[in-house]
């Protein structure tokens, strides 16, 4: 079957790819890269990682942007470096010190720090650092933080599925661990850190923090910035995945012509024209004889059930 979405109008690539981000840049300076790479401005990616972060970054290409809005609410899972003992304005120690204890007679047991850091699972609420690209009254958090504004955040429900600690030290007083976390969006790891040193008394700063898996993409399928720009085009559009596969978790259907032009034109295709019974709500992926071409939801109309086309990936 011919994949439509392979490209856009103009011969831009159009589809997916994982990138594992490296330290010290932004989301936005892979996507610039990206753009220079496949010289299209076509290019977005979904859930930010900050510059001290590293990993799994899903970057859209081409008609693929307009997948955005549906992944950013995947859930996330990281491998982070704690450290005990230490707060700073940015909760990680990229930031300015703003208290230190002494030496690590004065840190909790291991065995209090498990406990804390389990008392964390399930739903928890969560204020977004001042130092992030959430926006306020139309101005990132990060920009009025630098200019020494700190301006009220409300607190945000979270939800952490899981933690796994591990103490990098055998000795009681350890400073340092590893956390394995699998959590909602929109949860930050610095702020969860600096959270459960408040918890323990001591604080705590994130020192490291690598993305292993963004909703059903892992480490494994990714690819850094460096061997990108080591292959030529064609190896570079290789590596661009269909964007049906940013959808494998709804089903599929396959269109006959007529109703196929129909979807493609906006209208509701009702399930019993087409022997299909999915539950309201339902996402769709919606194929034709050229292949996947836009993502259709069950709804309720006057005749019935029927899938309406929500967004269209090709013309």
């Amino acid at each position: 079957m011919k994949k439509q979405n392979e490209t856009s109008p103009g011969g831009v690539p159009s589809g997916f790819i994982i990138i594992n981000k490296h330290t010290g840049v932004t989301s936005h300076d892979i996507v610039n890269t990206i753009r220079r790479l496949y010289q299209t401005r076509q290019v977005g990616h979904t859930g930010t990682l900050d510059p001290i972060a590293q990993g799994v970054l899903p970057v859209l290409i081409g008609r693929a942007v307009k997948a955005a809005e549906y992944l950013m609410s995947d859930n996330k899972r990281y491998t982070a470096h704690m450290k005990l003992g230490i707060t700073t304005d940015t909760e990680d120690t990229s930031g300015t010190i703003l208290s230190k204890i002494g030496n690590g007679n004065d840190l909790p047991a291991v065995s209090e720090v498990e406990r804390c850091v389990k008392s964390f699972v399930g739903e928890i609420d969560q204020i977004p650092p001042m130092y992030s690209a959430l926006k306020i009254g139309g101005e990132k958090l990060v920009d009025l933080a630098r200019q020494g504004i700190t301006v009220e955040r409300k607190a945000r429900k979270v939800t952490i599925f899981s933690i796994d600690i591990q103490p990098l030290s055998a000795e009681e007083g350890c400073a340092d661990y590893i956390l394995d976390v699998h959590c909602s969006k929109g949860t930050y790891i610095r702020t969860l850190c600096a959270d459960i040193g408040r918890a323990l008394g001591c604080g705590a700063v994130m020192s490291s923090l690598l993305r292993t898996q963004s909703g059903n993409f892992d480490l494994s399928q990714s690819v850094t910035i460096s061997q990108l720009q080591e292959m030529d085009m064609s190896e570079r559009i290789s590596r661009i995945s269909p964007t049906d596969r940013l959808f494998m978790k709804y089903p599929a259907v396959h269109l006959p012509p007529f109703y196929a032009k129909l979807a493609h034109s906006g209208a509701e295709i009702y399930q019993s024209k087409i022997k299909a019974s999915f539950d309201l709500g339902q996402k769709i992926r919606l194929y034709n004889d050229n292949g996947f071409f836009a993502l259709g939801e069950v709804r309720d109309f006057e005749k019935g059930l029927a899938i309406k086309p929500v967004k269209l990936f090709v013309l």
